[in-house]
């Protein structure tokens, strides 16, 4: 591969934060946030370290930020508890970490890459997760740290409305990478969606669907109504679309966000090639993005706005 050259891109969610928040501050904060994850993924990169440590340290610093809805912040289920989702995976060997419905780690998408790199499976979930997590010395934490007064604000709205999903916003956070090396690497952590019932989990820490990386082709997270991704198995076909039909990164995000729209779904997606390339796109009001490189760094919310 010849010139190849590092590339970060991220995102915090699809949809508006303009209806949810009537709060001036909050699209200032979230951009600073978008600011301080490229920042901490970009540290990596331009040292030449791993994509993996770089999508990492993105992924870990949105879900310390409460604007996110993944780690500290993140939305109630029915029962006012916060349920947590993550995934991280690379693109050289296709080695992967997944956890889903975890309750007490503070960093899931440092469990996903524990797991990834140091447990017997791909997958785990609920309780039996954390007790991975605390086993390999991950910090344990009460729920109600990720409890915020807001989110129990939209819970209380949710159950009065009779409705389970939140039509406004999808605030799944993601980052891609791709390093000097041409190495890909892809995490997307979430809360999931307000009032979720059952035990429900998204796309978020499905490896294909909301998560995706492979150095043939593209690293990719997604974010959205997750029930229509994983019925398109969106992050995968992104990049078989791009590895055995050879389609520009961009042609192939556009095709898999149609075929989402048409099935009834919306969201976003972001993507990153092993050259460099990078590419994103959502068919919501808005969604909370960044890219990063050597040329610079670069956040935006609304489609409207200046992109590069």
């Amino acid at each position: 591969m010849t010139d190849v050259r590092w590339r970060l891109v991220i995102h915090g969610g699809a949809g508006s934060e303009r209806i949810a928040h009537d709060d001036p501050a909050h699209e200032a904060r979230a951009r600073a946030g978008l600011e301080a994850a490229l920042e901490a993924g970009s540290e990596f990169l331009s040292k030449g370290e791993s994509a993996v440590d770089a999508v990492e340290a993105a992924a870990r610093l949105l879900e310390e930020d409460a604007c996110f809805n993944a780690g500290r912040g993140s939305v109630l289920t029915e029962h006012g508890e916060v349920e947590l989702d993550a995934a991280i995976m690379e693109g050289r060997g296709r080695n992967a970490g997944a956890v889903a419905g975890i309750k007490t780690t503070r960093a899931p998408i440092s469990l996903a890459r524990q797991l990834m790199d140091h447990g017997p499976h791909v997958f785990l979930s609920g309780h039996a997760a954390d007790r991975f997590a605390a086993a390999s010395g991950l910090e344990q934490v009460a729920n109600d740290f990720f409890i915020l007064p807001e989110r129990r604000r939209q819970l209380d709205e949710a159950l009065v409305a009779g409705h389970a999903a939140d039509p406004i916003k999808y605030g799944t956070i993601g980052a891609v990478a791709v390093d000097l090396n041409g190495n890909l690497a892809a995490a997307t952590s979430t809360g999931g969606i307000t009032a979720k019932r059952w035990g429900r989990v998204g796309d978020s820490p499905l490896i294909g669907a909301g998560t995706y990386a492979d150095d043939r082709s593209a690293a990719v997270s997604a974010t959205g109504s997750g029930e229509y991704f994983i019925r398109a198995v969106a992050a995968h076909q992104l990049a078989e679309r791009v590895r055995l039909l050879g389609e520009p990164l961009q042609v192939a995000l556009d095709f898999v966000l149609a075929d989402i729209k048409a099935l009834g779904g919306k969201g976003g997606l972001i993507a990153v090639g092993p050259d460099g390339d990078a590419a994103w796109g959502f068919t919501t009001p808005a969604m909370y993005r960044g890219i990063a490189d050597a040329g610079g760094r670069t956040v935006a919310i609304y489609s409207e706005e200046d992109e590069r």
